[in-house]
């Protein structure tokens, strides 16, 4: 299983993330080639290596060409961003005009957005009429679509990233004065339910843009798990500050266990069986790979029974909350567990009395037939002869 994992430990910036991902592809020239299908201009990449604290990343540094001759007047600001002042639906048209790959331009819209959505928030404006220079500049379309870029070419089966720190402190922006984590970055986590905080650093580590990016790529912020690594990307911020102003990405591989199950257990004893059996059902349908009741006694000898159920990690939260709501259960017990199971295989096999569906299972270049038993009832009724007669049968030796 192929895994990227981000270490926020400094925050998480656009440019940060397209340094380290950079590194890891190998070639600066695969993600400037690939924005020019964007068709935007007014902007130049420049790509170097920056030293960080004695540890060297690559830094990408979006240059808009317009900013060399402005005056510092008193207006310069309202003239330096006047003509990128775009919603929502003109980065979405840009995107969706442009020749990249559509799971490019699908990433793409989707990190734009966690941020259009965090500073319609914060500005109390519906997301249509969200005009505003975070979402509208060059470099923050660079940045996003330049992420999706490199992430599409990577292609991991799933992305981790450790808890992402951001600083504290005030920094300045267009609205002035604004404390740290900013609010746009604020809100974007919250709403993805990343997991963050602020260590002792005194100014803005992660940006809107990296928020929104970690956002979209990762729902697991953990440790970095087991991995056998095979590249490091090291993606060098603007800042210097005490500690190295870098993005670490790891790309390493998971082993994934052979087949592993989980199974959840629980001891009931104040449940009818009628309860019990129909909770049985739902969870069959719900997708349980297995369920079954044990008897039991529990305290003061009173019979019980252990509901057992077996299955797929994915599946575990929808089961439990079907125990919970079905039953009289406060409390579920569940491992994981390795299992083997061997190669099988469906089909039809047709016997002098009619078509029977069969299980081909191999083992050991042995194979074995095994009878459905619903094909097996239906055979038996339908031509009114013993089951046991029908298990038998030559077709199944």
């Amino acid at each position: 299983m192929k895994i990227l994992y981000f270490d926020c430990s400094s925050g998480i910036s656009g440019n940060m993330t397209l340094g380290a991902l950079t590194e890891i592809i190998g070639d600066e020239n695969y993600l400037i080639n690939e924005l020019k299908k964007l068709n935007v201009d007014g902007y130049k990449i420049e790509i170097s290596k920056k030293v960080k604290n004695g540890i060297t990343g690559t830094y990408v540094d979006v240059i808009l060409e317009h900013e060399h001759h402005h005056d510092h007047g008193e207006h310069e600001h309202e003239h330096h961003h006047h003509h990128e002042h775009r919603n929502l639906n003109d980065i979405n048209k840009i995107i969706d005009e442009s020749s990249l790959d559509e799971r490019v331009k699908d990433l793409a819209k989707k990190i734009f957005i966690r941020v259009a959505k965090a500073e319609s928030k914060v500005h109390n404006k519906p997301l249509e009429e969200v005009h505003f220079h975070e979402v509208g500049a060059i470099d923050s379309i660079v940045d996003i679509v330049g992420t999706a870029i490199l992430i599409n070419k990577i292609n991991p089966d799933k992305v981790i990233s450790s808890i992402v720190n951001d600083g504290y402190g005030f920094i300045e922006c267009a609205h002035g004065k604004m404390a740290v984590p900013v609010p746009a970055t604020s809100e974007i986590f919250v709403s993805a339910g990343v997991k963050f905080r602020q260590v002792d650093i005194d100014t803005e580590l992660v940006t809107p843009t990296g928020a929104a990016i970690i956002a979209e790529l990762s729902d697991e912020f953990k440790v970095m798990p087991g991995m056998k690594v095979e590249k490091i990307g090291w993606g060098a911020g603007y800042k210097d500050i005490e500690i190295p102003n870098v993005l670490k990405v790891y790309l390493g591989e998971i082993e994934e266990k052979e087949d592993g199950i989980y199974v959840m257990e629980t001891n009931i004893d104040d449940c009818s069986g009628e309860i019990l059996g129909y909770t049985s059902d739902i969870l069959f349908d719900a997708g349980a790979l297995d369920v079954f009741f044990t008897p039991i006694f529990m305290k003061k000898n009173r019979p019980a029974y252990r509901l057992t159920v077996a299955c797929k990690k994915e599946d575990m939260e929808k089961l439990q909350n079907i125990i919970f709501r079905e039953t009289t259960t406060i409390g579920i017990r569940y491992r994981f567990e390795e299992r083997k199971v061997l190669k099988r295989e469906e089909f039809e096999i047709d016997t002098k009395y009619g078509m029977l569906k069969v299980k081909k299972v191999v083992n050991n270049g042995e194979e074995y037939l095994y009878p459905e038993f619903e094909s097996m009832k239906e055979l038996a009724k339908k031509k009114n002869i013993p089951l046991k007669e029908l298990y038998k049968l030559e077709e199944l030796k």
